[in-house]
């Protein structure tokens, strides 16, 4: 009876272990570098487009305001000044129906004065009337283009400019008239933050150039 030994060795079969696991080993390492560096390609291109609201957001008059309410959507926005524009509006216009709700809420409230609920169904008109206007502009924004954009641009501010005049009139009603601490201190700092947003929008539309 004939035995036929393997021709392999033990030897020879652990070397092959070892190269196969160093080969995984070398590709593990390829993919782990790709990843990285894409990681860093991605995290830096966000800084830069971060870098670019900051910088952008300094003309307006509330920067601060202005990079913490866009700097999330950098990677949308990335260097784009439309986008930049139209963001700004979106976030001011977000703002406006925010504020709606919260006047809606304290309309309803029991116990106000006959004057108090005069002055805040006032402020809710004033805001629908500022969500109307932003949302025109907003519009306006998306359909730019041919030969009178300047013209397109100068309608878009005109918008926004009355969206920041009704806003103000809502704190001008509450100033003139006698509210409870409590409920002008909750509508007085909803319509500050939202004049604060539509201003910016403003600003930013103010740095376009065609």
């Amino acid at each position: 009876m004939e035995v036929y030994m393997s021709s392999t060795s033990p030897g020879s079969y652990s070397c092959r272990r070892f190269l196969l696991f160093l080969l995984i080993l070398l590709l593990f390492m390829i993919t782990n570098s790709h990843i990285s560096l894409a990681s860093a390609a991605t995290t830096s291109s966000n800084q830069t487009y971060k870098t670019y609201i900051k910088t952008t957001c300094n003309s307006t008059l509330y920067p601060k305001v202005c990079y913490n309410s866009l700097s999330s959507y950098a990677s949308e926005i990335k260097t784009d000044p439309l986008k930049l524009c139209n963001t700004a509006l979106e976030v001011a216009l977000e703002a406006a129906q925010n504020t709606s709700s919260t006047l809606s809420k304290i309309s309803e409230q029991t116990g106000l004065l006959s004057t108090e609920a005069a002055v805040i169904e006032d402020c809710i008109d004033n805001v629908k009337d500022s969500i109307y206007e932003l949302q025109d502009s907003q519009n306006a924004m998306g359909q730019l283009g041919g030969s009178n954009v300047e013209f397109q641009i100068d309608s878009v501010k005109t918008w926004v400019s009355a969206a920041i005049t009704d806003e103000n009139t809502c704190l001008d009603g509450l100033d003139e008239t006698k509210v409870n601490t409590t409920v002008k201190k909750k509508i007085s700092e909803s319509i500050l933050n939202l004049s604060m947003m539509t201003s910016n929008a403003l600003a930013l539309i103010n740095t376009l150039k065609f």
